[in-house]
């Protein structure tokens, strides 16, 4: 099995990784626009803020590269922000794969911004992605920013307000919660993408 994690400069990289590796997959990282774009399949993990996120993958060259690929893409929280057309934070420009506009979440009574931690996962409707991974299933969650529920949303969440948990569209796909963490359906999400073209 032949994949890519992209070097977008998040901190999770390792722990995707490995993550991977506890499936039987070695990963390559890179950040080579060559590479990335022959790659057979992509994840693009992130942690931090889509301006510097994006203005990272400006600087590589990768812009353009992960806008045109049409093979399975799977964003990781960060990552899969930036599989949007734009974020609300710093007001940024992202990819463009998927239509919608990231947005901040909002503190409600008892609820803390970020969102940090263990959460529920409302299924919307059959994914590949989301095969055997049943509804109310458990993800851990860390994000102060999430994507609507639109079209290409397949898996929600709530944290003061719905969210895309998990989106696929075609070949590319996203979770906002992070797989690495998210103990029996983080692998088994990962797997599922794994599987894809296998």
């Amino acid at each position: 099995m032949s994949l890519v994690v992209v070097d977008a400069g998040g901190a999770n990289l390792g722990s995707v990784c490995y993550a991977l590796q506890r499936l039987g997959v070695e990963a390559r990282v890179s950040a080579d626009p060559v590479e990335i774009r022959a790659a057979p399949r992509l994840v693009l993990p992130g942690v931090g803020a889509a301006g510097p996120a994006m203005a990272r993958l400006h600087s590589l060259g990768l812009v353009e590269v992960l806008r045109a690929f049409d093979r399975p893409l799977l964003g990781i929280c960060l990552g899969m922000q930036l599989l949007f057309e734009a974020s609300e934070e710093g007001d940024t420009a992202c990819l463009g794969r998927l239509p919608g506009r990231v947005s901040a979440l909002r503190p409600a009574p008892g609820l803390r911004v970020p969102h940090m931690g263990w959460n529920r996962l409302r299924r919307l409707r059959d994914s590949v992605l989301l095969a055997g991974i049943g509804e109310g299933e458990w993800a851990y969650f860390v994000h102060g920013y999430a994507a609507p529920i639109g079209p290409d949303c397949v898996a929600a969440c709530d944290h003061g307000g719905p969210f895309a948990a998990v989106v696929e569209r075609g070949p590319v796909m996203g979770a906002q919660f992070h797989p690495e963490r998210s103990a029996a359906a983080g692998r088994r999400l990962l797997a599922n993408f794994l599987e894809l073209g296998a």
